[in-house]
């Protein structure tokens, strides 16, 4: 009898051994900071440093209103030499959302991610935001051999 080749896995499905999370809930970053459209740049600078995150939700009315980064205060603040502390950030903040939902599939959100250049999605669920999803945190559950995935997973700079 001739020697039986052993039966190939398929490897649909797996990223690097391990099985890939394909719905934005598996993935996303849980309970993301918020702030009033009324909050100065500073009290978002200081939530993002504490936080080690890199935006923070803006909300009018408890309704999303925009997401402030820190390239936002960077270019929008700093750089025209602007006082953090006395602009608000619904002045500072990126306006123009996209937003997805929590059960949509990883690969939709590379999609519009890729589609609008941005580096950032808030994600909704029956209407609330219940996170935010970087490129950071889909190169560590996805190729997480990568650089960005390694930087994304590292410890603050302090």
């Amino acid at each position: 009898m001739p020697d039986k080749k052993p039966e190939r896995k398929s490897r649909a499905g797996l990223t690097q051994d391990h099985v890939v999370k394909d719905h934005i809930r598996d993935v996303m970053s849980p309970r993301p900071r918020a702030l009033d459209v009324d909050a100065c740049v500073l009290d978002a600078a200081l939530v993002m440093r504490r936080e080690d995150i890199g935006d923070v939700l803006v909300l009018d009315a408890g309704e999303l209103y925009g997401i402030l980064t820190d390239r936002d205060i960077v270019v929008r603040v700093l750089a025209e030499g602007r006082d953090p502390a006395q602009v608000r950030i619904g002045e500072a903040c990126s306006r123009e959302l996209s937003t997805i939902g929590v059960d949509q599939s990883v690969g939709e959100a590379v999609r519009l991610m890729r589609e609008r250049a941005i580096r950032r999605l808030p994600v909704t669920e029956k209407g609330q935001v219940v996170g935010v999803l970087t490129i950071g945190d889909i190169a560590v559950e996805r190729d997480s051999r990568t650089a960005l995935a390694d930087i994304s997973a590292a410890p603050p700079n302090t």
